[in-house]
């Protein structure tokens, strides 16, 4: 039996949580696999009800548990998921970049991930006024967690077994400093790595290419802000912000959220897409597979994503990508190939 918190969110989170409750039950009832789900709050509605975004028995609830599930939450995401990164070191920020059928992706065979460093550069938050008339930010790249992101994108590349490369991406010669530091660290572990192929780009080059040539790429490992950039521009380029799932994973702790927004405009419609948060219980499984030697998680996983694709594939689709489904008829159709595919 896993433990699972589940954040619902604000916005659309609490209608596509309930997206992710129904998949989970469906596995529980016709899979080896069992979860237990806790729900919990976190975000504006959390803040305006109790004056905390991240409630003691919230983070209490994370930290018994084995993994988190969080639906996006609203203005109070720093307070919640930056945080929580930093607090509970979920180093690794981790976002698959693929292509669907029957989505409006750049091209049809984008298959990638992005490895981005989770716990420093300018998101640490440290910024300063010095006059009325200029501000300044403090970037922190350190050693320790260049070697440790850079050691968990080599891992990524060796169990993708695709390309077996991986791509730094920095700014080292604006940035001689820290990205010089980063590059130095990423390079220094890939050599540790007898079949991993390393290559380095900088940033601007890096968002150009992956419009360009998003199919080159296998593993793009690269600082907190530059792949909190590349990766929504990725995930647009492989069809929907929609669509795209996310991993934060540290040693201990983990947790999965889909990397959109909390999209109030549509909230309370039944129109939101639930697939990006399906597709995060997908990374789960695969965390689970992988953390727990439990080949059964690491078998369901592939049975996610499949119904997922085979979904998608009969133009099954919600209002955002071109279909006129509900949430709750979308989830049904994915749930029905789940069953299919016992």
């Amino acid at each position: 039996m896993y433990d699972i918190a589940l954040i619902m969110g604000d916005g659309i989170g609490p209608e596509i949580s309930e997206s992710a409750v129904s998949v989970l039950e469906i596995i529980n009832d016709r899979f080896k696999l069992k979860f237990s789900i806790n729900r919990v709050e976190a975000g504006d509605k959390a803040l305006n009800e109790t004056g905390y975004a991240l409630p003691a028995e919230t983070l209490s609830s994370i930290k018994k548990s084995t993994a988190c599930l969080k639906a996006p939450v609203g203005e109070s995401a720093s307070d919640v998921i930056v945080f929580l990164r930093r607090s509970l070191n979920l180093y690794a920020n981790v976002r698959p970049i693929k292509s669907y059928p029957n989505m409006s992706a750049l091209k049809n065979n984008i298959d990638f991930v992005i490895v981005r460093e989770n716990t420093e550069d300018l998101y640490i938050g440290n910024e300063f006024d010095i006059n009325d008339d200029a501000s300044i930010a403090i970037r922190l790249i350190s050693k320790k967690a260049s070697k440790q992101i850079a050691s968990y994108a080599c891992n990524t590349a060796k169990y993708r077994n695709i390309l077996n490369k991986v791509t730094c991406v920095h700014k080292s010669n604006v940035m001689k400093k820290t990205d010089g530091l980063f590059l130095k660290t990423c390079e220094m572990v890939s050599k540790t790595y007898s079949n991993i192929k390393f290559e380095s780009m900088y940033v601007d080059a890096c968002a150009m290419n992956i419009i360009r040539n998003p199919e080159k790429f296998d593993v793009i490992v690269t600082t907190n802000m530059f792949g909190d950039i590349l990766s929504d521009e990725a995930a647009q380029i492989s069809g929907s912000l929609g669509i795209a799932p996310s991993a934060n994973i540290g040693d201990k702790y983990a947790i999965f959220e889909p990397i959109h927004g909390a999209a109030f405009d549509i909230a309370g419609k039944k129109i939101a897409n639930p697939i990006s948060i399906i597709l995060s219980i997908k990374m789960m499984l695969d965390w689970i597979g992988i953390k727990y030697n439990d080949n059964e998680a690491s078998a369901v996983s592939k049975v996610v994503e499949n119904a997922v694709y085979n979904t998608i594939n009969k133009n099954i689709k919600t209002k955002d990508i071109g279909g006129n489904y509900t949430t709750n008829e979308f989830t049904k159709e994915v749930i029905n190939r789940i069953q299919l595919m016992q």
